[in-house]
Formats: structure tokens, C-alpha cells, sequence
């Protein structure tokens, strides 16, 4: 990547969860709140105790890596780092069952050592498994779903401390809303997830002239996994392509733009640089159309953004708060440092995105509300009469979570 794209190649580090004044703090800096309390169960019976014991509202943090309010509470702030890890692995299903705190770049290895892999995940690892999932977070490659849709069953808490548990079989529509929840359902406490047998990947990257925007859709048919950056200061773009191979792990150093790897070595990049980042995903057939209108606005109004915009592909899904619900998708993803204002920038782009239909990653910064929201999921109701079916008392509702998805 160009020199002003390295803030995107690196791993976060892990902050602490409250500051030493009791606030927390995400990652990027942006959002604040005071928990009146901060739990962190080692087991089930642990985190059954923690909902039972708070009358109040419950919000479950991971890393905190989220630019949006979606962890922030004044009441009971659960964080499950300690209770994480693989619990079981079924290899002729090729399944896993995992801890909700387990980190995405853990399961690597461990996924690894009995042969099996994560099909997809993006280009950050620090998550935790249930917060990727619970925000619907990807990667890339048009015929690839997000992590949420590797899921074949959910056990969580619920706001009286029982446990439930979803799959395609058992309670299968409430597993539908479930892959993709906010933490709005109750507290996540195992995942399974379907698995494929492991694999290296064959990373190249390379410059391309603008135009070549205009056959991301072709080109991306053509491999398994394609992304590109934009670079608004050269006005240039970064291809990279992840291609399955039986070759041999390889750094290649020689070659800086290319390497040989296992898959959950390859996929991720490096993030120290803190930033804001907002994030649409646009019908498939849109996206290179909004891709070109967001560059028209930054070129005129933010010539001076140095971090990158970034563009995948997510195939459709049948997960009712999914952004890929039902279509085809493009994402495009637009960044600012953290300590750069950044209202302006992703208010003019969210503004484009809006004029093609586009979904925000709810993990990413936007500023809608229900009323706003509601029009762009067909089944939107359908999360509605979970919700209230499972949490009728708002247990999980935090101020901002009801004006996301309404009271």
C-alpha cells in the first residue's frame, strides 16, 4: 500500500476497557459513556448472574472497535475476554462451537489445528466472534456471505438470565434475527459456526489507474476474494486479490506486493493509526456508479482526506438486519483519522449513499434512526416481534439502541 494508506495496515491495541475515571472509551476515541458497572464472567453460571443481579440496562462490549454507540450504557457493561475459546469441533460436519469473547485472530490457529477454517473474514482480526457477527462484519468476494452467515447455532442469556439456544431446526425464526442482532436479543455465550477445510492464500496487490474501477464487478468474478483503495490525494487505486493455492506458505520477501500464507495469516492487515470510519453497502449493480459520485465528492470538497476509500463485494443473505439482505451488494467504506474532524466528510457521503439505496454497517459510523432505517430492510418488523418476544422489557435497550431500532 502507498505510504498514505499505512495507518490502514496495522493491528489496534487492545485498550483498556474502562479508563482509570470509570469512562469507556472505543477505539477510535469518538464514543464516551460511564457504566455504573463492569462485569466479566469466566463461565455460563457467571454471566447468568451478572443479567440477573442488574435491574438496569445490559450492553456487552468486545474490543470496543465499533464507531458507533452500539457497546455504550450507563448501566451494566458485560465483557466476556475471559470466558472465549473453542469448545468443540465436529469434523465430519466441519463445525465449531466457540465462546462468544474469542478473538478472531485466536480462532486462526486454533481452527488451523484440526484442519479447518473461517470461509471469509475481513481485514481486521481483533474482534470479538460475537460482536463480528452480531454487526454483520465481512470481507470480500461476491459470492461470499459474512461471518454471521457461517453461524448454525446460537446459545445466549436472556434478560432473566435463562439460557436459549437457536438454530435452523429450533426456534428458527428468532435464529434468523439472531445472526445479526446488536446485542438487542440478549448476551451472546456460544456460537457454532460452519467451517471449510483450511487453505492458504495467494496475496498480490497492485496500482491501477482509476478507470479500472469500472470493471471491479467483472474483475471480482475472477477471483476469490477482491478489494481496492482508493487514494483521493494520487487519485489512483490498490487492488488486492486473495487466490486459494496448494502452494506452500511463502513471504516472498523479495516482493513486498505478494505473499503466500495460511488464510487467517493472509487475511488480516495491521492497524495502529486510529481512525472513524463510515461504511455502506449499495446493490451490487450501484456500486460503481456510488463509488464514482463519492470520489466526484471528496475530489471537490475533502481534497485533503489522506486515508483511503474501500471497496468489497458481499453476496446476498437471508438475515433480516443484514445490509446484504436479499441483493447483491458493494460495500464502500470511507475513513478519517481519528483525530481529524470527520462530521462533514461522512455526512456529504452518506448523503450518496443514501441516493442508492444504501445500508449502513451498523458497526460503522451514521447517524439514522428507525424511522429512516425501517424503509431499507423488507423484513424489519419481523426483528421487531423477536425483540419484543425475547427482551419486552428493553433490558438490552440503550438510548441509542432505541432510537435505532425504535422503543
Amino acid at each position: 500500500m502507498p505510504d498514505e494508506n499505512q495507518g490502514l495496515m496495522a493491528t489496534p491495541a487492545r485498550a483498556p476497557i474502562l479508563q482509570p475515571d470509570g469512562r469507556f472509551e472505543n477505539w477510535s476515541g469518538r464514543v464516551e459513556a460511564r457504566p455504573t458497572r463492569l462485569e466479566q464472567p469466566t463461565s455460563l453460571a457467571e454471566l447468568q448472574q451478572a443479567v440477573r443481579s442488574h435491574s438496569g440496562n445490559i450492553r456487552v462490549v468486545g474490543t470496543g472497535h465499533s464507531c458507533t454507540p452500539l457497546c455504550a450504557t450507563d448501566g451494566l457493561l458485560i465483557n466476556l475476554d475471559r470466558d472465549c475459546g473453542v469448545v468443540a469441533v465436529d469434523l465430519d460436519k466441519r463445525r465449531a462451537t466457540i465462546r462468544a469473547g474469542s478473538k478472531i485472530h485466536d480462532l486462526g490457529p486454533s481452527l488451523r489445528a484440526h484442519g479447518l477454517a473461517l470461509h471469509n473474514q475481513g481485514d481486521v482480526d481483533v474482534q470479538s466472534m460475537a460482536g463480528a457477527v452480531s454487526t454483520g462484519t465481512h470481507g470480500t468476494g461476491p459470492t461470499l456471505g459474512s461471518l454471521s452467515t457461517a453461524v448454525r447455532r446460537i446459545e445466549m442469556v436472556l434478560a432473566n438470565g435463562d439460557t436459549f439456544s437457536c438454530s435452523p431446526e429450533v426456534e428458527a425464526e428468532v435464529f434468523r434475527c439472531a445472526r445479526v442482532s446488536l446485542g438487542a436479543l440478549g448476551v451472546i455465550h456460544e456460537l457454532e459456526l460452519e467451517l471449510v477445510p483450511a487453505y492458504n492464500l495467494h496475496e498480490r496487490e497492485w496500482k491501477a489507474d482509476v478507470a479500472q474501477a469500472d470493471h471491479f464487478l467483472e474483475t471480482a468474478k475472477q477471483t476469490r476474494h477482491l478489494e481496492f483503495f482508493w487514494s483521493p490525494p494520487r487519485d489512483v487505486l490498490y487492488v488486492k486479490s486473495l487466490d486459494p493455492t496448494d502452494a506452500e506458505p511463502d513471504p516472498m520477501p523479495d516482493n513486498p506486493r505478494e505473499c503466500i500464507g495460511p488464510s487467517f495469516e493472509v487475511f488480516p492487515s495491521i492497524r495502529e493509526e486510529r481512525f472513524n470510519e463510515m461504511e455502506y453497502a449499495v446493490p451490487a449493480e450501484r456500486g460503481v456508479e456510488c463509488f464514482r459520485e463519492v470520489r466526484e465528492v471528496m475530489l471537490a470538497r475533502y481534497p485533503d482526506v489522506m486515508w483511503p476509500v474501500e471497496v468489497r463485494t458481499l453476496a446476498a443473505d437471508d438475515i433480516p438486519l443484514s445490509p446484504a439482505f436479499e441483493r447483491e451488494t458493494v460495500t464502500i467504506s470511507v475513513h478519517q483519522a481519528a483525530e481529524l474532524p470527520c462530521d462533514a466528510l461522512f455526512a456529504d457521503t452518506q448523503a450518496v449513499f443514501a441516493n442508492h439505496g444504501g445500508r449502513p454497517h451498523w458497526g460503522k459510523f451514521h447517524d439514522l434512526d428507525a424511522k429512516t432505517l425501517a424503509p431499507l430492510y423488507p423484513e424489519w418488523e419481523a426483528f421487531a416481534r423477536v425483540r419484543e418476544r425475547l427482551d419486552p422489557e428493553g433490558r438490552f435497550a440503550s438510548d441509542y439502541l432505541r432510537r435505532l431500532l425504535g422503543s
